[in-house]
């Protein structure tokens, strides 16, 4: 599918309309019809956009008075993704980044799933390291949707993060983060330096854009150095979360001598 006409850029229309303040909240969003001759596409395609705009508490969609930006009356959390060299610095310990291996691999069935691709195409793996002071505080697990990211596949990653590579390179219109708790294995924990069986904060993400999936990560953290903080406020005065949470470093870091 062509980049113009899919549900995502749609579904980023709208929500580049709420957010920029042309569409204040009440504002009457076009009828399916329209934005499906305006973008070239079906109908169902502005349906699916639409619709998850409302699951999301975006829009409110009734019968007959048709899709009208929320009042944004309820709260809900938004995730950042944050650059991990900036987390670790901004604790006032020194960051280090190294990359433990590159490759080219057919991902089994859940990775394929998970990046939605065939279980016949390759996509590109990046497992590296990064470093709070010469410890150990993320070991990242990293797969790129090389449909998605061409370009990726001629990039080494030895100096530069994929964390950073992306962000500067490839604006995301959505993201995933399931966040769990495990026990180190004992690959992880001697990439880690620690015990097996020690605790890791797990947290899993997938972003998309509007050519699909960008990319699958997983990323293990030593418990002790990791949490989620969210809090909540008053319904803002302009569209958007009211909520919000980030995932953020647990102080003290191993601090620069």
């Amino acid at each position: 599918m062509s980049a113009r006409g899919s549900y995502l850029e749609i579904k980023h229309h709208v929500l580049g309309k709420i957010r920029g303040g042309d569409w204040p909240p009440g504002t009457l969003v076009p009828k399916e019809r329209e934005l499906a001759e305006a973008f070239g596409c079906a109908r169902m395609t502005v349906h699916r956009a639409l619709r998850e705009l409302a699951e999301e508490g975006v829009v409110e969609r009734r019968r007959r008075s048709g899709t009208r930006v929320a009042l944004q009356t309820t709260r809900s959390a938004m995730l950042e993704i944050p650059r991990v060299d900036h987390e670790i610095e901004r604790q006032g310990a020194t960051y280090r980044y190294r990359r433990l291996a590159r490759r080219l691999v057919l991902p089994n069935d859940a990775v394929a799933g998970h990046l939605g691709l065939p279980a016949t195409r390759q996509a590109l793996r990046v497992d590296c390291l990064h470093f709070a002071t010469d410890v150990p505080f993320q070991l990242e697990e990293r797969w790129i949707n090389l449909d998605a990211v061409p370009d990726a596949r001629a990039e080494s990653f030895r100096d530069t993060p994929p964390n950073v590579w992306l962000l500067e390179r490839r604006p995301w219109f959505e993201a995933e983060h399931v966040i769990s708790a495990a026990g180190a294995s004992a690959r992880h924990a001697e990439r880690l330096n620690l015990a097996v069986g020690d605790s890791l904060l797990v947290v899993e993400r997938r972003t998309w854009n509007d050519t699909g999936v960008i990319t699958y990560v997983r990323m293990l953290h030593p418990g002790r150095f990791y949490r989620l903080r969210t809090s909540a406020g008053p319904a803002p005065r302009a569209p958007g979360p009211a909520g919000h949470a980030s995932f953020g470093p647990q102080v003290p870091l191993p601090s620069t001598p």
